[in-house]
C-alpha cells in the first residue's frame, strides 16, 4: 500500500494535472460566459475550482491566457465534431443537409459557446488573433464543405458560384442567431426561437434555406 508521504508517481501527477486543467476550463467557460471578459474574475474561477489563483497562472499564464484556453477548447470541440461527420456515403445534397444539423445540434446544446464567440467579438477577436495556431480551429470546417461542394457541382447538383466560406458563414449566422438573440427576438416578436416545440422546423428549416440557394436554377448572362 502506498504511504501518504509517498511521492505521486510521474503518470498519476500527469492525470492529476490534466483533470486540473480541464476542471479549471470548465468553470472559466462558465465564468467567462456568464460575466465576459472584464467582469469575470480568475478569483472566483478558483474559488468554484480545487485550486488557487496561483494555480491558475501557473497552468495558464494569465487572465488572457485562459480566455484564450477556453476559446480554443471551445472552437476545437466544434471543428472536432464537424471532423468526425461521415458524408462520404451520402449524395451532396443529403451530406451539406447533414452538416447544417450538426453546427445546429452543436450551438443548441452549447449556448456558452455562443456567448462566448460574441464576447470575444465585442473584443476585436484580440484573444483568437493572437492565437499561434489559429489556422487549426478554423480550416477543419472549410475543408468539410470544401468537399462536398466540389462533388455536389461534379455531380450537378449545385448551381451556386459560392466559396466554402460564405457557405460556413451561412449556416452559423442562421444557428448563432437562434440562440444568442433568443432573448431579443422574443421580447420584440413573441416567439421563443429555441423552443422544444420549434426544433424540428427550424432544424429542417436551415437544411432547407442552404440547399434551395445550392440547388436553384440560374438564368445564364
Amino acid at each position: 500500500m502506498t504511504s501518504a508521504e509517498e511521492p505521486a508517481r510521474p503518470g498519476a501527477r500527469a492525470r492529476d494535472a490534466a483533470r486540473t486543467r480541464a476542471e479549471i476550463l470548465d468553470v472559466a467557460t462558465q465564468e467567462f460566459a456568464r460575466a465576459g471578459y472584464d467582469g469575470a474574475r480568475v478569483d472566483e474561477i478558483a474559488a468554484r475550482t480545487r485550486t488557487t489563483k496561483r494555480m491558475i497562472y501557473y497552468y495558464f499564464g494569465g487572465k488572457e491566457q485562459l480566455f484564450t484556453a477556453v476559446l480554443e477548447r471551445a472552437y476545437g470541440a466544434l471543428r472536432e465534431a464537424e471532423q468526425r461527420l461521415d458524408v462520404e456515403h451520402l449524395d451532396p445534397v443529403a451530406a451539406i443537409r447533414r452538416l447544417a444539423e450538426l453546427t445546429f445540434d452543436h450551438l443548441e446544446r452549447h449556448p456558452d459557446f455562443v456567448r462566448l464567440v460574441g464576447i470575444e467579438n465585442i473584443h476585436g477577436a484580440e484573444h483568437l488573433a493572437a492565437f499561434a495556431q489559429l489556422d487549426r480551429i478554423g480550416s477543419p470546417a472549410l475543408g468539410v464543405i470544401r468537399r462536398i461542394l466540389a462533388a455536389g457541382r461534379e455531380s450537378g447538383q449545385f448551381t451556386a458560384d459560392v466559396d466554402a466560406v460564405d457557405l460556413h458563414a451561412m449556416i452559423s449566422s442562421f444557428c448563432f442567431f437562434r440562440v444568442a438573440n433568443r432573448h431579443t427576438f422574443g421580447a420584440l416578436f413573441g416567439r421563443d426561437l429555441v423552443a422544444p416545440a420549434l426544433r424540428e422546423h427550424y432544424r429542417t428549416m436551415i437544411g432547407d434555406m442552404v440547399i434551395a440557394y445550392l440547388t436553384a436554377e440560374r438564368e445564364d448572362g
